[in-house]
């Protein structure tokens, strides 16, 4: 009987979502974006960079990592993230094309290029969530 309701209930969506304006998704998925961004280690060293270092909450990379490899860290990581909304944001359907390709060559990046500008130990707390 579950799965009969299940059937019936899937061929329902279409309608009542079509009835919901297309703003209110927009606006619940902002919302659901910014709830989380507490939770995100990346998010929380960006607001690093505008905190006065005396006021750093106890983060577990904070009492390990210099500050400025902190800032170093967060800056290369916010400068692959802004090539990947380039490339999958891009108004052309050439560059999204590339976006598997950007994906794989963020592997090498932090294999290869990262150690060789950040030491191992502190690209360990930094990656790490202990």
């Amino acid at each position: 009987i579950n799965a009969e309701y299940g059937g019936v209930s899937v061929l329902m969506i279409p309608d009542p979502l079509n009835k919901v304006p297309i703003p209110v998704f927009y606006g619940l998925f902002v919302y659901l974006a910014i709830t989380s961004l507490g939770e995100f280690q990346m998010w929380e060293r960006f607001v690093l960079i505008f905190t006065e270092q005396t006021l750093y909450p106890p983060f577990h990379y904070v009492r390990r990592v210099p500050q400025k490899i902190i800032h170093c860290f967060t800056l290369l990581q916010l400068l692959q993230l802004a090539l990947l909304c380039l490339v999958s944001f891009g108004g052309s359907a050439y560059l999204k094309m590339f976006f598997p390709f950007v994906i794989i060559l963020l592997m090498p990046i932090r294999e290869k290029v990262l150690p060789t500008l950040i030491s191992e130990r502190h690209l360990v707390a930094l990656d790490g969530e202990h």
